[in-house]
């Protein structure tokens, strides 16, 4: 078998991981990133493909006549054209909820780094602030509780559900929108638009779909709390960047932490870059070792069961 990974580099960019794990199931190619133009010429003789972000279309998928398979190594697989690999015969397998830990976690990063401003007073005191300070204690930032705080949840699968967890502990008020009607939610469920005019943390955890593309319009923004901060590490284009970009420049709501962008990797002329209310880490949420090390047990798990006859986290059964 010929095993074809596209962005190794996605994986592992500093050869903290090996492609090695699958090297059971036959000859393993990683390459460290795939442009479009090499796409095909890389992958023409796999039977396998494991694959994060390339677009994996049905011009792809015709152009590679042994393909019996493609692995996501990630959760999302709205880059694979899937109803073209069911016609082949080949299943899409993902890896499901690999992610949840590391990118609620993530999210409270993003929630602590605008409440609490330790970033802002560690350069404060080395920058001499507190030694100038008349008494013990020095604060001229202000920073609040998440106590009584309404987190505001888009999504609740599994990532939206640790993320009410944790903001539970925190002694926050969860109110959450979501699609379909899940049957133990123990929060309050709300409009979409509630939830954009209630929230003092809103955080988005729901798929890109054409219904979700650009929701985070200027419409919605305009219902937002001047204190509000909004926090997106699902996909990028849930949000309008130039209305987000006015908002956050006109005051209209207080901040912005985002680890996702309409265009990956960033462009220069995102109208978001130069904004110091908006905080933009390079899509690292899902990203800490051993969440990579789960993904790709999780990869490895899925091939087994493919070989065995039962494929599992089939996504065009």
């Amino acid at each position: 078998m010929n095993i074809v990974i596209t962005e190794w580099q996605a994986i592992s960019h500093n050869g903290d991981l090996s492609p090695d794990i699958f090297s059971e199931f036959g000859d393993v190619t990683a390459y460290p990133a795939t442009p479009d133009d090499k796409l095909i010429e890389n992958i023409k003789d796999a039977d396998i493909i494991l694959c994060n972000k390339v677009l994996i279309t049905e011009e792809v998928i015709k152009s590679c006549p042994k393909l019996k398979y493609i692995g996501v190594l990630a959760t999302g697989y709205n880059n694979i054209d899937t109803e073209a690999a069911k016609v082949r015969g080949i299943p899409v397998c993902n890896a499901g909820t690999y992610s949840t830990d590391a990118v609620a976690q993530y999210v409270f990063a993003q929630i602590l780094y605008h409440y609490n401003k330790i970033h802002v007073y560690n350069k404060d005191v080395r920058d001499g602030g507190w030694i100038k300070s008349p008494i013990f204690s020095y604060f001229p930032y202000p920073t609040y509780e998440l106590k009584g705080k309404i987190l505001a949840i888009i999504g609740f699968g599994s990532i939206g559900r640790q993320v009410a967890k944790i903001g539970d502990a925190f002694g926050m008020k969860i109110i959450v929108n979501t699609r379909t009607k899940p049957s133990d939610c123990p929060y309050e469920l709300v409009s979409l638009e509630d939830a954009f005019s209630r929230a003092d943390v809103l955080t988005i955890h729901s798929p890109l779909t054409p219904a979700t593309k650009s929701m985070v319009s200027r419409e919605k923004l305009a219902l937002m709390k001047k204190n509000a901060l909004i926090i997106n590490s699902a996909r990028g284009p849930v949000i309008d960047e130039q209305a987000l970009a006015d908002a956050l420049n006109e005051g209209r709501i207080a901040a912005a932490g985002l680890d996702v962008l309409e265009h990956e990797p960033m462009r220069p002329d995102t109208p978001l870059r130069d904004i110091p209310k908006c905080t933009i880490t390079p899509h690292i949420a899902w990203a800490p070792l051993e969440t990579r090390e789960r993904l790709l047990t999780i990869a490895r798990d899925n091939l087994r069961a493919y070989f065995s006859g039962d494929p599992q986290n089939v996504v065009n059964p």
